[in-house]
Parts: structure tokens; C-alpha cells; sequence
């Protein structure tokens, strides 16, 4: 199938995946998966065009590959798991790629995502109440922001929801 599609949206969540080197195929999944349209492969995100629902949820999916070390990617089969630090980290991961790809956040935090409270990430998120950041920052991907009491940190940081490095290696 063409790495092109006709949808833009789509596009730029494929290109920017495949910039910062998470592997994307598609296919036909032929059945039922965890994420309609999506299912993961030996670390290879794998879409059905015509069964994706929501185009943001590839974003949600690849921030779960994107926190894996290497070898875990590697061993990433069918879904991405259920470890709760792991879901916040790819959630924060999921809203800084939005940001970054310049897709509003509420195309991957969807009302029929996240038992209906994906507006209420993507407030807190805006607002600059986070969760799931220490992970990224513990995985070397990002800093967590700095609260106004520390003006002495540097501005120079990169600073959630900047990320240092899109991948954990």
C-alpha cells in the first residue's frame, strides 16, 4: 500500500514517525484489534487504513513504542500493554507529538478514548498540569518543567512539552 494517503492528518503522523525512526506499515489486519485499525508487530505499528477510526490514536500507540527500550520495541506484539506508568508516559509522549506535528491534541485524546476524559488530558495538559512527564524525563526524552520558584534553572533546557530525543534507545 502507498505511504501516501489521502488524508493530511494521516500524513503527517507517518511522516513524523518514520523521521524519528518508528517503523509503520500498511496492511490489512484482517481482524479485531485492540485499537480499531492498528495492532503492533515486532515493534512495527501496523494500520488498516479503512478500519482506522481515529488517526490521533497512531500517535498514542507509537508514544507506547517510543517510551520502550529498544528490546522491548523489538518484542512489542499485538498491543502495547497495560503497565499504568508506561500509558502516562505515552500519553504525555502522545501530546507533545501532536504539539510538535502541529495537530490539535483533541485528534488523538478523542471522546470515544480514554473513558471519555481526553478533553479533560488535553485542559490539564494545556494548562501545564502534566502526568507522565517524570518518565519522560527519566527516560532522557525531555525535562520536566520547572515551577517559577527556580528562575536560576536555565532556559536553555529542553523543556516539556519539548522533547530532548523522540525515542528511549
Amino acid at each position: 500500500m502507498s505511504t501516501q494517503t489521502s488524508r493530511p492528518e494521516i500524513d503527517a503522523i507517518v511522516a513524523f514517525l518514520r523521521r524519528i525512526g518508528l517503523k509503520i506499515e500498511f496492511c490489512e489486519l484482517g481482524s479485531r484489534t485492540f485499537v480499531p485499525g492498528i495492532s503492533i508487530r515486532e515493534g512495527v505499528l501496523l494500520v488498516d487504513l479503512p478500519a482506522l477510526t481515529y488517526p490521533g490514536d497512531l500517535l498514542h500507540e507509537a508514544g507506547h513504542l517510543a517510551v520502550m527500550t529498544e528490546q522491548q520495541r523489538s518484542t512489542c506484539d499485538a498491543d502495547a500493554g497495560s503497565d499504568a506508568g508506561m500509558e502516562m508516559a505515552a500519553i504525555a509522549w502522545s501530546y507533545a507529538a501532536a504539539l510538535q506535528i502541529g495537530i490539535d491534541p483533541l485528534a488523538v485524546f478523542h471522546p470515544d478514548g480514554y473513558k471519555g476524559g481526553g478533553a479533560q488530558i488535553v485542559e490539564n495538559f494545556s494548562a501545564g498540569r502534566y502526568f507522565g512527564v517524570p518518565l519522560l524525563q527519566w527516560y532522557g526524552l525531555t525535562e520536566c518543567p520547572v515551577p517559577p520558584a527556580f528562575p536560576e534553572v536555565s532556559s536553555s533546557h529542553v523543556v516539556y512539552p519539548r522533547m530532548k530525543r523522540w525515542v528511549r534507545e
